[in-house]
């Protein structure tokens, strides 16, 4: 019998309950992978969304769980060493258009600081074509965690989707009002 590794099992349920969040009308499920790379033995998950009332589609969140070989051996042989390393490595991004103006990535920087807490890695990368002028630019902003999930901690990543919920509604107020 199939023994579900704790990719698997995280996969699933993160899966489930944005789903349920999606039947539920609060968000929309815009985007879905699921990739096993043979050449690496790692997998790679990865959801996007937005709020379902969102029309301008200027803010969506995507959330990605990964694995590679280590992680999977680890699981696979139990050694005492290799427990600490049977997890998987959470990834949370928003992708926002906005103007290209400092004070609006500091506001950001500051809003998810005060959501996620100051001891995650925050960082925003700005894409943009150099040559030509848009009024909006493409902010790519992610949240890193610092260390691996494990199969243990699952109830953290259905409560991580209401902080990411709460992350998109406190951008989509900032956002809108700096037209």
């Amino acid at each position: 019998m199939f023994d579900p590794t704790a990719f698997d099992n995280m996969k699933i349920v993160v899966e489930g309950a944005i789903y349920d969040r999606d039947l539920d009308g609060e968000l929309l499920v815009t985007s879905r992978n699921d990739v096993l790379n043979l050449a690496t033995l790692s997998r790679t998950f990865d959801m996007s969304f937005s709020l379902r009332h969102q029309n301008s589609k200027r803010i969506c969140a995507k959330i990605t769980i990964e694995a590679g070989l280590q992680n999977l051996a680890a699981e696979l042989l139990k050694t005492e060493d290799s427990l600490k390393l049977a997890g998987c490595v959470v990834t949370i991004e928003f992708h926002l258009k906005h103007r290209y103006k400092e004070a609006i990535f500091l506001e950001i920087q500051e809003a998810l600081e005060g959501i996620w807490g100051a001891d995650r890695k925050i960082e925003q990368m700005v894409h943009m074509n150099p040559f030509k002028r848009e009024e909006r630019i493409d902010n790519i902003v992610s949240v890193q965690f610092n260390r691996l999930i494990l199969e243990e901690q699952v109830d953290d990543l259905i409560e991580m989707i209401d902080y990411l919920i709460l992350s998109l509604k406190e951008l989509e107020q900032y956002i809108n009002n700096k037209k």
